[in-house]
C-alpha cells in the first residue's frame, strides 16, 4: 500500500504508522486530542503526535505508556512551560515576595526557555549562573527555582536525575553588583534589534558583538587590514590580555554588516562616526550606544552584556567550553590542557559561531 503503514489499535486508544521514506525513526505515534465540528456540519479529528521511533515496539511501548501517563511522554515539555504548569499549582500557596522572586529568576533563565526540559544538563543550568551577571542572592534566588522545578519533574515521572542539585553558586558568594553586574540580551531583545537594523544602521554594530563575543575596543578598533571577509574572520591583534590576540570567526548572520561596513568609507577602521572618524569608546557609547538603547527601551544593558550574552548563547548549545573561550578570549579560566589545544582551526569557530 502506497502512504503510511498502519495496524490496527482499539478504537480511541491511538494509532502507529510507518511512514515511508528513508528514515530513522519511521514509526509515528498519535492520538486524537479533540473533534471538531466544520461550517458545513462535519465532524473532524485533531491529532496530537506523542513521537517518531525506530521500531515498532519502541512505538507500541511509547503508546502504552502514554495512556499510564499522558502528562508528557513525549518529552517536549520546555523550560518555560514546565515552569508555568509549577506555578499554577504552586503561587497560590505562596506569598506575593516570592512569587516576584520567583519570577525574577525564571527572567533570567531566558537563554533556556524554549529548551526541552529532559535535554538540559548541568552545564546548561551552570551557564545561566556563569553568565547572567547577577550577584549572589539573585543566584541563590535561580537556584532555588532550579530546585523547585526538577522536584516538581521529578514528581510528574519528567526526569530521572537532578541536574539542579550540581550547580555551583558558592564562588560568587563574595561578588558584588559592582564587580559583578552584566545582563544578557533575551532573545526578545535580540528579535527588536534585528527588527531595528534597517532604521538604523548603527544597530548593527551592538549585533556585530552579540554574535562574535569581542570587547567593545577589539571591534571599535578593528582596521580592514586585519578582515578577511571570504574566509569569515579577523584578527584581534591589540587586547588587555594574552590569551585576547587571536582569530575571531565571523557569524554568517552578521557577515552582510562586515561588508557593508567594509565598503561604506576609506578609513583604514571598519567602524566609523557619521562623519567617517575612528571612535573611541566614550563617544560610541555617548552618541550612539545609550540613544539607541532607550529609543529600544534596553537602558539597563550596557555594552558588554553582548560579551556574556554570546557566551550565554553558546553554551545553551553544548558548545566545547574549549571553543567558547577560544572565540571570545578568556585566558584566565582556561585550564593547562585546554591552552595547549587552542590552535582550534577557524573552520571549528565558524562553525560553532554560526550556530547561534
Amino acid at each position: 500500500m502506497k502512504g503510511v503503514f498502519k495496524m490496527r489499535l482499539p478504537n480511541g486508544y491511538g494509532s502507529v504508522t510507518k511512514l515511508n521514506g528513508n528514515r530513522r525513526k519511521p514509526w509515528r505515534v498519535r492520538v486524537t486530542e479533540k473533534w471538531i465540528t466544520n461550517e458545513d456540519g462535519t465532524i473532524k479529528q485533531v491529532y496530537k503526535n506523542i513521537g517518531c521511533y525506530a521500531s515498532k515496539k519502541e512505538a507500541l511501548q511509547a503508546l502504552a505508556e502514554y495512556h499510564e501517563n499522558p502528562y508528557d511522554i513525549n518529552s517536549k515539555i520546555t523550560f518555560a512551560e514546565l515552569y508555568k504548569k509549577w506555578s499554577n499549582e504552586n503561587f497560590q500557596h505562596i506569598g506575593k515576595s516570592s512569587i516576584d522572586s520567583y519570577k525574577t529568576a525564571f527572567k533570567t533563565c531566558t537563554p533556556i526557555h524554549n529548551m526541552k526540559f529532559i535535554d538540559l544538563k548541568t552545564a546548561h543550568l551552570q551557564g545561566i549562573i556563569d553568565n547572567c551577571g547577577k550577584n549572589y542572592p539573585s543566584l541563590r534566588r535561580v537556584k532555588v527555582l532550579y530546585n523547585q522545578l526538577y522536584k516538581y519533574a521529578m514528581k510528574n515521572d519528567l526526569i530521572t536525575k537532578d541536574y539542579s542539585n550540581y550547580v555551583d553558586i558558592a564562588k560568587y558568594k563574595n561578588k558584588t553588583n559592582k564587580t559583578f553586574s552584566h545582563t544578557i540580551f533575551t532573545n526578545k531583545e535580540i528579535e527588536t534589534l534585528w527588527n531595528n537594523i534597517e532604521r538604523n544602521e548603527y544597530v548593527s554594530t551592538i549585533l556585530m558583538l552579540i554574535y562574535s563575543g569581542v570587547r567593545v575596543s577589539e571591534l571599535l578598533d578593528l582596521k580592514k587590514e586585519n578582515i578577511n571577509l571570504q574566509e569569515r574572520w579577523f584578527d584581534v591583534v591589540s587586547s588587555k590580555t594574552e590569551a585576547g590576540i587571536r582569530k575571531v570567526p565571523i557569524s554568517k548572520k552578521t557577515l552582510p554588516y562586515f561588508e557593508y561596513w567594509y565598503n561604506k568609507t576609506s578609513s583604514e577602521y571598519l567602524l566609523t562616526t557619521i562623519d567617517g572618524k575612528h571612535f573611541d569608546y566614550k563617544n560610541y557609547y555617548r552618541s550612539y550606544w545609550q540613544p539607541l538603547m532607550k529609543e529600544m527601551f534596553m537602558e539597563h544593558h550596557r555594552p558588554h552584556d553582548t560579551r556574556h550574552t554570546c557566551i550565554s548563547m553558546l553554551t545553551v548549545l553544548d558548545t566545547n567550553p574549549t571553543i567558547i573561550k577560544t572565540i571570545v578570549g578568556h585566558a584566565g579560566a582556561m585550564s593547562l590542557t585546554e591552552k595547549v589545544y587552542t590552535h582550534l582551526e577557524i573552520e571549528h569557530l565558524i562553525s560553532a559561531i554560526d550556530k547561534i
